[in-house]
């Protein structure tokens, strides 16, 4: 799904049904990277935080524009004030006819799923196959890629050399803080970022009572996360879909103010699990059995 990379990030279009599942948003891919050898870079937001997605991003440009875009002046995300950051975004709409970028987001639910299932998915393995994933749609789209740079996921010569084998004509640096060596890197840094900004700013609960405001950076050691952590625990069901259940911040928080359920002993829900009668399991422990068995797929994928 392509669409308006201005209209995307700093307005409301990503509303919380579609914020449930994984989606992919690519701008339209310039003439210019079709038809010379183009640079790429890939960056991340939101690894750590136990609320939100994860959202991948990718930057990429021909050769020959390279040193225009280094005086563009983008720099790792981190280091930059949320204006700065979405006035830099503002800039691949207005470079539209020679930079490009592609996003992925990685929901919540479909984190917690990867996490908790019999068989964990975990977040290296995530990485590794999101960042796949998006140079192969790049390619499909005739996106003429020749080198790509990686800010490190593990070790980086380990990772690299996995790419190659995955892209034999394609040229790679995996790197550490490669979002602060590599101008594509920082421009997929920002990408990352103001799109994970955006969802959360966009969150709402279902009476229509926004509680970004009081989310924080999504962070466990954030004091606004942990107060609102805190307050928003339902001690059945649980959070908002906007938590990640799989981190053990959670399961801390519910096993201290969730609700305990003694089962009988039988075989747990659909079979996933044996239950003994005497065992007492919070609600999370019983959300392992369900994300077992059912996948939460992308709304636009």
């Amino acid at each position: 799904m392509v669409l308006d990379p201005i209209a995307l990030p700093l307005t409301s279009r990503l509303t919380p049904p579609n914020l449930k599942y994984n989606f992919l948003y690519y701008s339209d891919a310039p003439q210019v990277a079709l038809d010379e050898p183009c640079v790429l870079g890939i960056d991340e937001a939101g690894r750590g935080p136990v609320l939100g997605p994860m959202v991948y991003g990718a930057c990429y440009y021909p050769l020959s524009f390279e040193e225009e875009f280094k005086k563009l002046n983008f720099d790792d995300s981190k280091k930059l004030s949320k204006e700065k950051r979405e006035t830099l975004f503002r800039l691949f709409e207005t470079y539209k006819d020679k930079v490009g970028w592609i996003i992925h987001s990685l929901s919540p639910q479909f984190i917690s799923t990867c996490m908790l299932r019999k068989n964990k998915y975990n977040l290296n393995d995530l990485a590794h196959d999101t960042t796949v994933g998006m140079i192969q749609k790049l390619v499909d789209l005739g996106v003429a890629i020749e080198h790509v740079y990686v800010d490190t996921v593990g070790p980086p010569k380990s990772y690299e050399q996995w790419l190659t084998k995955q892209f034999s004509t394609i040229k790679f640096r995996v790197a550490k803080r490669a979002d602060s060596l590599y101008s594509c890197v920082s421009g997929a840094s920002i990408c990352a970022k103001v799109i994970r900004d955006s969802i959360l700013e966009n969150w709402e609960e279902s009476l229509d009572l926004a509680i970004s405001e009081r989310l924080g950076s999504g962070y466990p050691a954030d004091p606004l996360t942990k107060e609102w952590l805190a307050k928003s625990v339902d001690p059945v069901f649980g959070y908002y879909p906007v938590v990640r259940f799989s981190w053990s911040t959670i399961d801390d928080l519910l096993i201290k103010q969730g609700i305990k359920i003694n089962w009988p002993e039988s075989e747990a829900l659909l079979g996933v699990q044996k239950l003994k009668s005497s065992s007492n399991v919070t609600f999370n422990s019983l959300l392992t059995g369900i994300f077992d068995h059912f996948t939460v797929k992308g709304g636009f994928m």
